[in-house]
């Protein structure tokens, strides 16, 4: 397939599946249940921490974390005191929670918004650089050792899916109303693919990936050529291998 029959496959994908009718079946959907700014980001970062497994027990387990958060995350979250929670989504468990609520504390203790912590005071810039920021600010000491591994390192070669799915939710503006564009300070020509299984396949079925592992590595070939089909918005076709890969089951 040459670039130009690509590039319309793919722009045709990303506006199909850039839509709130897929939003029962996306972990998504847990922030837009929420209307204040301090809410959504919480929800959104809480839910894509836990993003992996299949879809409906990621659903069910955030919705798990907004029942022990009263459904009032940021006022519980400012008013966190240190507890036990009998909580567990795969290897995500119940000391794992008590240190990110800790930690989100101690981020609005000191910021308005979550977005902070993604702005390096160097001003270095793109998602690598604004993820390794974000991590040291989020683990900075007291933090449990074990809980680090639930925030990914793309200076240790992660491919930081998780972190970069967040991102998307909080920076991508557009009319369709699935991600948030809440924060203004990144711009969106910045935003890495959420690169998992689904869009890796795809990819290397569509001849824009070669790299055989899921790594930070991949993640950053993939974006040399999806900036090529929009600079501005090369995250947007994130909707699009996605969607091939878990709708229409491209291998």
């Amino acid at each position: 397939m040459d670039q130009i029959a690509l590039k319309q496959l793919l722009d045709e994908k990303a506006a199909f599946y850039n839509h709130p009718r897929f939003l029962d079946s996306d972990p998504v959907q847990l922030p837009h249940r929420f209307t204040k700014q301090q809410d959504i980001e919480i929800v959104a970062f809480l839910a894509a921490t836990i993003a992996w497994g299949n879809r409906k027990s990621i659903i069910t387990s955030g919705e798990r974390i907004i029942n022990i958060m009263g459904g009032k995350p940021y006022e519980y979250i400012c008013n966190y005191e240190e507890q036990a929670h009998q909580f567990v989504h795969r290897t995500f468990n119940g000391e794992d929670l008590n240190a990110f609520f800790v930690s989100l504390k101690r981020c609005y203790s000191q910021h308005k918004s979550l977005e902070e912590w993604f702005l390096p005071k160097d001003g270095s810039l793109g998602s690598f650089n604004r993820i390794n920021h974000f991590r040291e600010q989020f683990t900075a000491a007291p933090f449990p050792h074990r809980t680090e591994k639930h925030l990914a390192n793309p200076m240790k070669g992660s491919s930081a899916k998780r972190l970069n799915m967040f991102l998307r939710w909080m920076v991508r503006s557009d009319a369709n109303g699935v991600d948030f564009g809440i924060w203004n300070r990144i711009p969106m020509s910045e935003l890495h693919l959420p690169l998992d299984v689904h869009t890796g396949n795809v990819a290397r079925k569509l001849g824009i990936l070669t790299r055989t592992q899921n790594d930070w590595k991949s993640v950053a070939e993939i974006q040399e050529a999806l900036v090529e089909f929009d600079p501005e918005d090369p995250c947007k076709y994130d909707f699009a291998l996605f969607g091939l890969g878990v709708f229409e089951g491209v291998r």
